[in-house]
């Protein structure tokens, strides 16, 4: 196969590590950078239970354990000499209302999401600072700029990753190093199974709750296929530089009618998407 034409005239292969391949965005990630002539390394938790990526060096991380990430990049390091680019992937989502969400659940997703991207950025960054040169790629979503009723606290995770990262490329771009945001929309990778539901059920919310996991559902079940999101992440990791990139389809859509509508409209037009003007009609309040 030939290599991806972005990284052909770089005429040097890119060291590439993309953290949570096992599945979806980050499986398809690792494989596209692959197959454009990179030298990846995907990281999973469980190297055992792990299946082979063709083209792939599979390494054990997990981005809750300072030690686990520190020791990957460390044997990355040594095997490669470099690390060019890092593809923040790893995270979990959560429905639930935030009043369901207990705090201890809020802390679990946020230490994966925020924390492990946290971990593993200060784990490259002496290495690229050294060699004056790096991309960090940290995948966020379109709830990293918009609400996601049910999903807030997901939501939040992403809001904090839009700053952490818009923040940190300013500080580092004096290092020739740069930071990019890929903002996929709802995507079609097992949203039902990969997803955790929050422990505690306040009456009150089910109705409504449930017709927005049955949207956020259907939406995933006709969402982006993660193969387009991972082109975009190889855009991201091997092409100019830009701080955010939607993927085409809904994701551009969504970020564009963010900036220019008016907010009534975009919150008139979420709602429907969750579901909650069905839920408005149940109730018969405003």
């Amino acid at each position: 196969m030939n290599a991806h034409p972005i990284q052909n005239a770089a005429m040097e292969k890119k060291i590439v590590l993309v953290t949570g391949v096992s599945s979806g965005i980050g499986q398809a990630s690792a494989r596209a950078l692959a197959h454009a002539g990179c030298v990846v390394y995907g990281s999973v938790r469980q190297l055992e239970h792990a299946q082979p990526i063709k083209g792939v060096t599979l390494v054990q991380l997990d981005v809750c354990e300072k030690a686990s990430i520190d020791r990957a990049v460390a044997t990355i390091i040594a095997r490669e000499g470099r690390i060019d680019a890092l593809v923040n992937n790893a995270g979990h989502n959560l429905i639930g209302a935030v009043e369901e969400t207990e705090v201890v659940e809020v802390e679990s997703l946020f230490d994966t999401n925020v924390l492990g991207v946290i971990r593993a950025i200060r784990a490259v960054l002496p290495s690229m600072r050294a060699q004056r040169a790096g991309r960090i790629i940290n995948v966020s979503s379109v709830l990293g700029f918009l609400p996601g009723p049910y999903m807030g606290v997901y939501a939040a995770s992403k809001h904090a990753l839009e700053g952490l990262s818009e923040s940190l490329d300013h500080e580092v771009r004096q290092f020739g190093i740069r930071v990019t945001l890929v903002q996929p929309s709802f995507t079609n990778t097992g949203f039902k199974m990969n997803t955790q539901r929050a422990s505690t059920s306040i009456a009150d919310y089910d109705f409504e709750r449930e017709l927005a996991l049955d949207a956020i559902a259907r939406a995933s079940d006709e969402g982006t296929d993660a193969a387009l999101v991972a082109g975009t992440i190889v855009e991201a990791a091997l092409g100019k530089w830009k701080m955010r990139r939607t993927p085409a389809g809904q994701a551009s859509l969504l970020a564009k009618l963010r900036r220019f509508m008016p907010a009534a409209p975009v919150d008139a037009s979420l709602r429907r998407a969750f579901g909650l003007t069905k839920a408005k009609a149940h109730s018969g309040r405003s």
